[in-house]
């Protein structure tokens, strides 16, 4: 048994869906713990693509239980229609559950969130304007509506009817828009609570059970650690906790039944949105990166922006999530480069800095510092162990593991579930995995 967290070690994107579905295999339960329909997940398997934003990713396997967790914050009508397009694919969410204490997205979050972004201009922060912020902010301010209000009409049309009213002049006076109908926005969701009622359950208490049964559960996460609100780079942050610790929060778990934390990585980097970004790439190679690494946002579509892989967050995140094991994606984008470069320290003010600044202007004036090591100018999509690597590409992963000082786990070379060399089921394998910067030979592989 195996309480194992997934979560991203740079600023999401990292192809965490892929890996949490690659992972639910061994998995009995998997929880989606935080976020909302800003982050998305893209799953091909046997040549159909998947595009979920608020379903687990666990859901294409047909004997799994997956939660949608409390700390999530729900958008009902995206959320059925999550539920639509898997029926036409064929695939059951009979198996799906839904926190009674989620918060639920509002037609007024979106249009504060867009309005709000739209104001800012040049200050933008980049959000998907799909409400999450606004959502968040009510649960803060203890007048948002949760998944169990929906569930009781009487108390929808109390809440709403003074909510909608208060947003109203939100609107109007602040951002010169039309009010909502507060009549129809509660017709609306009372439209919805009745078709997520049979999802609805208590899910802190279903997840302690299967703890208590021994049962193997994997917490998935959106977005990534840079993107943390508190630890991340802020204000370019998102409005939750997505590092290992939230997990447990928006699980409604506590920190001692975690037996693991995965972090998932892309042998590059990318960021979506605004923010400072010390590896970026810009001109051909940033296009290259972007157009062969296929880097556009499965939520909103925007193109992600391409730097060198920097060690320095990857260190970081490993500090604030407690990794113990690495998944690196999208090996294979590198396969035709004669070099790479790989962030190993910051200079900033003259001066060497190997730790992430806290100070969010100090991060923005810090200049990489890059060591060059050799591409290894093979295909790597159809290797299946590390035997199979390119001894350069797998030189290149040891020297990931070696800067982040943890091992790494899986490696990726696809979007399909079969292009990935498992070194070691992160939930049934040992405490170490087998691509271990602290060995010298592992498990013969070196």
């Amino acid at each position: 048994m195996a309480n194992v967290i997934v979560i991203g070690a740079q600023w999401g994107d990292e192809g965490k869906g892929k890996i949490t579905d690659l992972l639910s295999r061994s998995a009995d339960v998997i929880v989606r713990s935080q976020g909302g329909v800003n982050a998305g997940h893209t799953l091909v398997v046997q040549g159909q693509t998947f595009k979920l934003h608020l379903i687990p990713s666990g859901i294409l396997y047909k004997d799994k239980e997956c939660i949608i967790g409390s700390g999530t914050v729900v958008d009902p009508k995206v959320l059925l229609e999550e539920i639509a397009q898997l029926s036409r694919l064929n695939v059951s969410t009979e198996n799906l559950t839904i926190s009674q204490t989620a918060h639920v997205t509002m037609p007024y979050h979106r249009i504060i969130d867009q309005a709000s972004e739209e104001r800012r201009g040049k200050h933008k922060i980049g959000t998907t304007g799909r409400g999450i912020g606004p959502t968040y902010a009510d649960k803060s301010e203890r007048t948002g509506i949760r998944i169990i209000d929906l569930m009781n009409e009487d108390s929808l049309r109390q809440k709403l009817e003074w909510t909608v009213n208060y947003k109203n002049v939100i609107l109007e006076k602040l951002y010169n828009l039309e009010p909502l109908d507060p009549a129809t926005v509660i017709e609306e969701y009372i439209g919805y609570a009745e078709q997520l009622k049979p999802y609805v359950i208590d899910s802190s208490l279903r997840i302690y059970e299967a703890i208590q049964k021994r049962k193997n559960i994997l917490f998935e996460g959106a977005q990534g650690t840079l993107l943390d609100l508190d630890h991340g780079t802020y204000p370019y942050v998102t409005s939750s906790s997505p590092i290992a610790g939230g997990a447990c929060v928006g699980s409604g778990i506590g920190p001692t039944m975690i037996d693991r934390v995965i972090g998932v990585a892309k042998a590059y980097t990318t960021r979506v949105g605004e923010g400072p970004f010390p590896t970026e790439i810009s001109g051909e190679m940033g296009e290259y990166l972007s157009e062969r690494g296929c880097e556009f946002g499965t939520t909103t579509g925007r193109r992600r922006r391409c730097g060198w892989f920097d060690a320095v967050i990857g260190r970081y995140a490993v500090r604030i999530n407690g990794l113990d094991c690495l998944a690196i994606t999208k090996l294979d984008i590198l396969d035709e480069l004669d070099e790479i470069q790989v962030c190993v320290a910051y200079q900033l003010d003259g001066k060497i800095c190997h730790h992430f600044p806290s100070n969010a202007k100090d991060f923005a004036r810090c200049q990489p510092i890059y060591k060059t090591v050799p591409g290894w100018k093979q295909s790597t999509v159809d290797c299946r162990t590390l035997e199979d690597l390119p001894k350069k590409a797998l030189n290149y992963l040891k020297f990931l593991a070696e800067l982040m000082e943890v091992p790494i786990a899986i490696v990726s070379l696809g979007a399909s579930r079969d292009q990935t060399i498992i070194v070691e089921d992160p939930i049934h394998g040992p405490k170490r995995a087998l691509l271990d910067p602290n060995g010298d030979v592992a498990h013969n592989y070196f």
